[in-house]
């Protein structure tokens, strides 16, 4: 059984007021705020918290508290993944990053609120929206990490909000802001299918715009992230049930910010599986042992939430099932994640996700067999983390089911005898 920690991952399960991983292990410099008025430029970036008593929530508009050219690089995540931003670069974009927070009810969206629909405007912009701030009192220095989302920096209360700017709002979300009779679903497929990532798809989600009017809420980000990269995956494993297998067995291979993903594509249906591997004393592993989390999904997906990896898990399945797509074809996927000392704060599941699609750019190794396959990964893995894999692999649902299941061409082949 895991530990504690490996299995909570800050979900309060030990009584704690706070998490001692995500908060007090960490210290940064920030630049001092005296003044409780600044003019700045949202990057654009609007955060929906989830610590108040649901269904109240703080909605936070996250800003440097100046203006600058490039607000925009501040929460930009797939540009810091392309250009190999370190961890403490990311967290000093985040750390100067001022949460300007309001107090809300996420059934606000249904009426009049001068406040959240400014941020609407905020968070469903293409581009950085000038904006002039005014807080009750002067901001509070911290940074806050979460195994979700990104690491929230200092904040304060919102007193009253301008935007001195109109907002360049793209048509198409425009579109499905406008349209109230879109279900959310619907909505996600059309703007995943014009370009949109699931990064923006998830903010529109937790502002609230999109679905139907009477189901229309604000939801907190931690959950949007999650509901976004679940609901774009399902969309297209819709595509690739009905494609054709891959030929071979196929190997991919990369890393970000010591997070280790190795891709094992199978030549059968689609079903997925994801072990994360914690080595000795990283991550939510405080034990000096080597530890494990896994989920799994056949071939009709999954019922419910994937409680033991959680939002790792869609977050990884996610750009392999935009690979698969590309290469129109179907396949199973054991993919194993290893965690290393390098990973030393928490960045949210963007790492996840971002060091698949490194992987997934990689050049495939490609095998004649499982068993080859296998080997290969598990003497690849004994020497560069000095861990045996075979017990590891020996509680693997997909290997297991591949193994045992019987084949339709067992069933011709007795036909034909």
């Amino acid at each position: 059984m895991p530990n504690i920690c490996l299995k909570c991952k800050g979900k309060n399960l030990c009584g704690k007021e706070y998490c001692p991983l995500l908060k007090s292990r960490y210290l940064f410099k920030i630049k001092e705020l005296n003044q409780e008025n600044f003019s700045s430029a949202s990057p654009p970036s609007v955060f929906v918290g989830s610590k108040l008593p649901y269904p109240n929530v703080n909605v936070g508009i996250l800003s440097p508290p100046e203006n600058t050219e490039n607000a925009w690089i501040y929460d930009a995540q797939k540009t810091w993944a392309e250009n190999s931003l370190n961890i403490k670069d990311i967290l000093n974009l985040r750390s100067s990053l001022i949460n300007s927070r309001f107090r809300t009810n996420v059934y606000t969206i249904k009426t009049n609120n001068n406040l959240l629909e400014l941020t609407q405007e905020i968070g469903m912009a293409v581009n950085p929206v000038d904006i002039e701030i005014e807080l009750k009192q002067k901001v509070k220095f911290k940074l806050d990490f979460d195994k979700i989302h990104l690491p929230i920096g200092p904040s304060a209360s919102l007193k009253n909000l301008k935007i001195t700017q109109n907002p360049k709002i793209p048509p198409k979300v425009d579109k499905v802001y406008s349209d109230t009779d879109l279900k959310a679903n619907e909505a996600i497929k059309y703007l995943y299918n014009n370009n949109f990532d699931e990064k923006t798809i998830s903010q529109l989600l937790s502002i609230g715009s999109l679905g139907l009017k009477p189901n229309r809420k604000l939801v907190p980000t931690r959950f949007s992230i999650t509901a976004a990269d679940d609901s774009i995956g399902k969309n297209i494993l819709n595509e690739i049930r009905d494609y054709k297998l891959i030929s071979d067995y196929q190997l991919l291979y990369g890393n970000y910010l010591g997070n280790y993903y190795f891709i094992l594509l199978l030549p059968e249906i689609w079903s997925y599986e994801l072990f994360e591997t914690y080595l000795p004393k990283v991550s939510w592993n405080i034990t000096e042992k080597t530890q494990f989390t896994t989920d799994y999904e056949s071939f009709e997906g999954r019922k419910n939430y994937a409680e033991q990896c959680a939002g790792g898990y869609y977050a990884a399945r996610l750009p392999i099932l935009e690979y698969l797509k590309k290469e129109k074809r179907q396949a199973s996927v054991l993919t194993l994640r290893f965690i290393t000392k390098d990973y030393f704060a928490h960045l949210g599941v963007f790492v996840c996700r971002e060091a698949a699609r490194k992987a997934l750019k990689n050049k495939p190794i490609n095998f004649t067999s499982l068993k080859e396959m296998i080997d290969y990964v598990s003497s690849f893995i004994q020497q560069k983390f000095n861990f045996n894999t075979d017990y590891l692999l020996s509680q693997s649902k997909l290997i297991k089911n591949i193994k045992n299941q019987t084949k339709l061409q067992k069933f011709f082949t007795l036909q034909d005898q």
